[in-house]
């Protein structure tokens, strides 16, 4: 039989019989020998708000642990009700009623300073911080503690930047470093849609390199393909133009040199170029584009990689040519026109084959730094009016334009 046990209340309680509860706020002590408790109480005796503070310490080899029955990080249960544990003595089998003190013991990280005061405000970032540490997973607790060691004051921050800034003017002054700034803007739009460039090189065909194009292993595979467009006949390319072929090709189909490593080259980067200036006449291709004109696969693949953007539409991949992939193409045209015509490029043929607008065109051949021309292209019998043609070069060293930003005149009030 069960022996019985009876229940003694403890009359005059002194504060070292009271029982000391408390739990961890980031999990379970797997080793409470290792830990070592230290509990304090307030000096102030006199106040009875203050004289029943406690704080409980534990230290461990690793971290610190600390609770208290006061302030935001205590239990709020310690203020609304009385808490009393029952111990058991075997001996006597009576069981004493002991009142307890509970506390929440969060972890002390190295460096942060602990506010106990009541009257300190928090605000909704730290109060979120807290509801972390008390009720928090391991993931949050973990990224929790990792901001706070990352943490940077941010004046000292911002008096670094200041005194460094400071010190940039002094040094350069501040007209040299707004043409800086400007110029460097003026890069960086450019930077997006140019070509590989090398502006030390001492040969204008080395600027804009034919490799930074088109690979040798595409170049030859685009011999095929060359091969055929350079055996046109006078008759086929006159029926091409008149169903409106892309006249910048075609210029150079019907002047094709006679030396055959240089009329393969022409050939072949005619080919290439009247694959660029169909892709940009399109907004959104398949992944059939270029296999009726015998587009080889891996410069069909380079064009899909270079010149579109991948966007999805019902569970579907679509290449979209967009607005600034134009022109990249119309920089990349411009390019191949240098090379098939002896560093000089017709723009006026340029922008009409693109569908762009003649300003850009131009825009463009400035932000590579080509020298624009006019050439007189004749008489217009039809017409009666004076066609002019403008032309860009590639002349060493390369033209630096100032960067023109446009501004809206306001409209008057009346």
């Amino acid at each position: 039989m069960a022996a019985s046990c009876s229940v003694v209340c403890c009359g005059e309680e002194r504060d070292s019989d009271k029982a000391v509860i408390f739990r961890f706020s980031n999990g379970g002590v797997q080793n409470a020998e290792k830990l070592h408790f230290t509990m304090y109480k307030s000096a102030d005796e006199v106040n009875p708000r203050k004289k029943t503070r406690r704080i409980l310490v534990a230290e461990s080899e690793r971290l610190s642990y600390v609770g208290q029955n006061f302030g935001t990080g205590s239990l709020k249960c310690n203020s609304l009700c009385n808490y009393y544990v029952g111990v058991l003595n075997k001996q006597t089998m009576q069981m004493e009623l002991h009142s307890a003190l509970l506390f929440n013991m969060q972890p002390i990280i190295p460096g942060e300073t602990t506010v106990t005061t009541e009257e300190t405000t928090q605000t909704h970032k730290e109060k979120v911080d807290s509801l972390i540490e008390a009720f928090g997973t391991n993931k949050q607790k973990k990224a929790l503690n990792s901001r706070r060691l990352n943490m940077v004051n941010s004046d000292m921050l911002q008096q670094a930047v200041i005194k460094a800034a400071n010190t940039v003017i002094d040094e350069k002054g501040l007209d040299a470093l707004q043409r800086e700034v400007a110029e460097t803007e003026s890069q960086a739009d450019s930077a997006l849609h140019l070509p590989p460039c090398n502006s030390e090189a001492d040969m204008p065909e080395n600027v804009y390199p034919l490799d930074g194009l088109l690979s040798p292993v595409e170049f030859k595979a685009l011999e095929e393909a060359g091969s055929k467009m350079a055996a046109l006949t006078s008759e086929e390319l006159q029926t091409m133009k008149e169903n409106g072929g892309v006249m910048c090709v075609l210029k150079h189909l019907e002047n094709l040199p006679s030396d055959d490593e240089a009329r393969k080259k022409m050939a072949c980067c005619a080919y290439y170029l009247s694959m660029l200036l169909k892709l940009s006449r399109q907004k959104s291709i398949s992944r059939k584009f270029g296999m009726e004109e015998g587009c080889p696969r891996i410069v069909q693949n380079k064009i899909f990689r270079t010149f579109t953007v991948e966007t999805f539409n019902n569970g579907r991949v679509l290449n979209m040519v967009s607005g600034s992939m134009r022109v990249k193409l119309a920089a990349y045209c411009l390019v191949l026109l240098l090379h098939m015509g002896d560093m000089t490029a017709d723009l006026t043929l340029l922008h009409r084959d693109m569908g762009f607008t003649e300003a850009r065109i131009i825009e463009v051949a400035k932000s590579m730094g080509l020298t624009l021309v006019k050439k007189p292209r004749g008489k217009n019998i039809v017409a009666g009016w004076q066609d002019e043609h403008k032309q860009a070069s590639l002349i060493l060293p390369l033209v630096k334009y100032d960067h023109f930003v446009e501004r809206r005149k306001r409209k008057k009030m009346h």
